[in-house]
């Protein structure tokens, strides 16, 4: 349906059994609400704001398409043994927020930044932390935000 939000999910596969995961957690919560949703592979999550990025211009050049009501960015980094952790965790991050930021986006962050596979499938277990379903409930409560200001007519 149109009035339905349309739902961009991003996810960096490196650790393609934690992001499938993660993607169906939190399409199990796009599907309650009744959103759609298209999915979108990148190869880890430093390419996560590019992707969104892509989308969001694509606007402006491609007509008849369906814009993103919100985003989701899903992934996995996991500290390894050089300071490589540090830079995709802060520049990912903040690549995610200042497209939120700049282009008004509901934009849910589900990027797990962890020590150790096991902290992971903690965290991303649907039976378990189930951060793929917060992320989806994060991104449609933002929209529920972004209604409150006229800036998402449904």
């Amino acid at each position: 349906m149109a009035n339905e939000p349309h739902i961009m999910i991003v996810e960096a596969t490196f650790y393609d059994d934690i992001s499938e995961e993660l993607a169906q957690g939190a399409i199990e919560v796009l599907e309650k609400a009744n959103a759609s949703y298209d999915r979108f592979a990148v190869p880890g999550v430093f390419e996560l704001p590019a992707a969104i990025r892509y989308a969001i211009r694509s606007m402006e050049f491609v007509g008849g398409r369906r814009r993103y009501d919100g985003y989701i960015a899903l992934g996995c980094v996991i500290r390894g043994e050089t300071t490589h952790y540090d830079y995709v965790c802060s520049e990912s991050a903040r690549a995610l927020m200042d497209l939120s930021t700049d282009y008004c986006l509901a934009l849910g962050y589900g990027v797990l930044t962890v020590e150790n596979s096991d902290q992971a499938w903690a965290r991303a277990k649907r039976d378990q932390g189930n951060k793929g379903a917060f992320t989806a409930n994060a991104v449609l409560g933002m929209l529920g935000v972004k209604e409150a200001f006229g800036l998402y007519p449904r």
